[in-house]
Parts: C-alpha cells; sequence; structure tokens
C-alpha cells in the first residue's frame, strides 16, 4: 500500500516515468532479479531464474500517469500539478512489484519470470510503450511461452477477476478529414463551395456506417470528436476539419469501417461540390486474449478466490489498449480486476479516481500463484 500511494502521490507522464522507473528497478535489484533499464525509453525489465526448467512467462505493468487535474482530496493525491494516476497504473505496479518480492523470496517455480514495467501505454499510437519496448527487443531478450497482463475496472466488484476468452477490447483508429471548399461571403452562398454543409451532412452520413453497414450482431464506434471551420459568422471557410474516433471488436469490421468512412468522405465531398482529404491512421490493435492462456489464467483465479470472485466470459470492451500488441506478438490473457463503487472508485479517466488498495493484496496473490503454477517443474 506504501508504494502505491508513494507512486500516486509522484506522478510521471508517458516517457516521463524516471522516478517510478528507478523505484522498480531498485526493489528488484534488491530482491535479487536481473534488472534492465532504460528498454523503451524508461521501461524496466526484471528476471528472475529459478531451477532448471525451461518454461519462461512474462507479467507487465504499466507505470504511467494521465494529464488531469486531480480532485479526490486524497491526503496522498498527486503533488504535480495537472498529472494524476487516473487509470490504476499505479495499483499495477504495486500489485507486481509485491508479487516480484514474494517469489523472490519462496523460489516456489523452477524457469524463467519476466517482469515486464512498461513506460507510455497512455502515450498512444504509432509510438506507445508496448511498442517501443519491443522495438527494443523485448521479447528476444527475455523470451516469453506467455504474457499476462492485469487491469482495475471499477463498476466490478472490489476484487473480482474478470475474464474473456477472444476479443476483449476494441481496436482504436484516429481518421482526420479535411473539407476543401472555395470560401466567400456569407450573403454570397452561390458563390462559394461551402465546407461547412458538407462537413454537416458527413456527420450524420458517418452515423449511417454502424446502422446500415455493419452487421448487427458485430460492435463498431465512429465517433466524431472535433469539426472546425471558420472564425467569422459572415465568412464561408475555406475547409472544414473532422476528426474521428474509430473502434471496433472484429478485424474484418475493421477493414469495412475504413472503406467506408473513406467512401462516404469522397462522395458527400463531390455532391457538394468540395474535396476530401482523408488520413486514415492505424492505432492500437484488438486485444485478443488466446484460449488456452485464458482457460489457465481462469483456473489459477478459481482456486485462489473461488468461483463466485470470477467472472469467466466477461462483455467485450470498447475501450483499447496497447498490450494488444504484445499479445500479437505472445499468447496470452489480459484480465480485470474489480475497482468497487467506493466513492474515489469511479471511471476511469475520471479526476475522482483513485485505486483500491484492498486489490493490491489479491494482484499479488493472483501473481504469485500464476507464475508458481506456469513454472511447475517440467
Amino acid at each position: 500500500m506504501g508504494i502505491r500511494r508513494d507512486i500516486h502521490h509522484n506522478p510521471e507522464l508517458s516517457y516521463q516515468e524516471h522516478r517510478t522507473s528507478e523505484l522498480v528497478a531498485e526493489r528488484l535489484q534488491a530482491w535479487g532479479y536481473q534488472v534492465e533499464r532504460g528498454l523503451g525509453g524508461t521501461g524496466v525489465v526484471g528476471q528472475l531464474r529459478v531451477g532448471e526448467g525451461t518454461h519462461t512467462i512474462g507479467l507487465r505493468a504499466d507505470m504511467d500517469a494521465l494529464p488531469i487535474e486531480e480532485e479526490t482530496g486524497l491526503k496522498y493525491a498527486s503533488r504535480n500539478t495537472g498529472v494524476m494516476h487516473a487509470c490504476g497504473h499505479d495499483g499495477h505496479t504495486a500489485m507486481l512489484l509485491a508479487a516480484a518480492k514474494v517469489l523472490a523470496e519462496r523460489k516456489c517455480f523452477s524457469g524463467t519470470l519476466n517482469l515486464i514495467f512498461q513506460p507510455a501505454e497512455e502515450y498512444g499510437p504509432p509510438d506507445s510503450g508496448a511498442k517501443r519496448m519491443m522495438k527494443d527487443g523485448l521479447f528476444d531478450k527475455y523470451p516469453c511461452d506467455a504474457i499476462f497482463a492485469m487491469h482495475t475496472m471499477p463498476g466490478w466488484p472490489q476484487g473480482q477477476l474478470v475474464f474473456r476468452e477472444g476479443a476483449l477490447m476494441a481496436s482504436s483508429d484516429k481518421v482526420s478529414i479535411t473539407l476543401n471548399g472555395q470560401g466567400g461571403h456569407g450573403a454570397m452562398p452561390h458563390k462559394a463551395a461551402d465546407p461547412v454543409v458538407a462537413a454537416a451532412s458527413l456527420v450524420m452520413a458517418l452515423q449511417t456506417i454502424v446502422a446500415r453497414n455493419v452487421e448487427p450482431l458485430q460492435t463498431a464506434v465512429i465517433t466524431v470528436g472535433v469539426l472546425q471551420a471558420g472564425h467569422a459568422n459572415n465568412v464561408i471557410p475555406q475547409r472544414a476539419r473532422l476528426e474521428l474516433s474509430v473502434r471496433a471488436l472484429d478485424v474484418d469490421v475493421r477493414e469495412l469501417l475504413e472503406r467506408r468512412i473513406t467512401e462516404l468522405a469522397h462522395a458527400q465531398a463531390q455532391s457538394f461540390g468540395v474535396t476530401a482529404e482523408v488520413d486514415y491512421q492505424r492505432g492500437y490493435s484488438l486485444l485478443v486474449n488466446s484460449s488456452a492462456e485464458t482457460e489457465f489464467a481462469r483456473r489459477v483465479g478459481i482456486e485462489l478466490l473461488g468461483d463466485d470472485k470470477v467472472t469467466l466470459q466477461a462483455p467485450p470492451l470498447t475501450t483499447s489498449e496497447d498490450f494488444s500488441f504484445m499479445l500479437e506478438e505472445r499468447p496470452g490473457c489480459y484480465l480485470l480486476i474489480g475497482n468497487g463503487d467506493g466513492a474515489n472508485s469511479c471511471m476511469l479517466h475520471n479526476p475522482n479516481f483513485d485505486f483500491n488498495d484492498d486489490n493490491v493484496l489479491i494482484g499479488a496473490a493472483y501473481w504469485t500463484r500464476l507464475v508458481e503454477t506456469y513454472l511447475t517443474d517440467e
């Protein structure tokens, strides 16, 4: 609990996690881990080999905070103005550190344990922490037969372990659409080509993709988060710009969304006498949990906490996570742990959010049992 609150009190943004990284590295070294600093910028990997076992396992925790002004009023609230741990990464790091200490003391396994403390999960594509650590040779230097990670989740009972085989989280893409028209006087619209009217029509047309092009039993989200045009009420601007967030829980649906958004943007633009430029940027991949590893992780959870504290197949989420990139390289499972419904257990990325300290013990116990079960004598 002390480490968790210390990290919460001293949050650091993506690729600025110098204090947190050093705290992690010092603890791991003191407990006997082989430690590499600076992987992926500010990432840390701790490796512990025990016995003659040939199996390897990786556990990942993220360390970065968010650019949010904290409003919890807690004694250990952020001391850094405009930065806070509003997504539970302080708790993720503390859970894995607690497990690291127990595993090093007990040494009740045979094989290789790789603890991955990742920077910049919140940084976003294309240069997120997971991507950068892998680019720096994460899995070449530290091979993993399977990888696992855990995220706190408000709305589930405190300590509940939540699993899902298959797609748990959506892909996340960013689209910028610029509509180029012909500016003019607001009193003489017939002499202009108005990109604002085209943009307004395009916003509505985009909503038909999910309603009429995506199979009803599939999940997709198209959100227009930005619509910018003009500076004066009597001037028709030269251009209008839209920015979209696009999410899907299926690779074919993701392809469909990209194709239809591009087609609609150009078709709508042409119908209003303007042109469209579409910049479609692929972001996080679908986060897909592999079957065997998810079933193993479920079994460990049931053995530790019992059936009533484990959800075997939860509904998917339309949020995204860069652990998805690691799962594209290695089989594994990303699970959730319920944060409860207390006053400070509200929505993630919220200025009132706080990780439930009771989960540090549960999370550490789960990681310990998972490693000791996975790395049994061959």
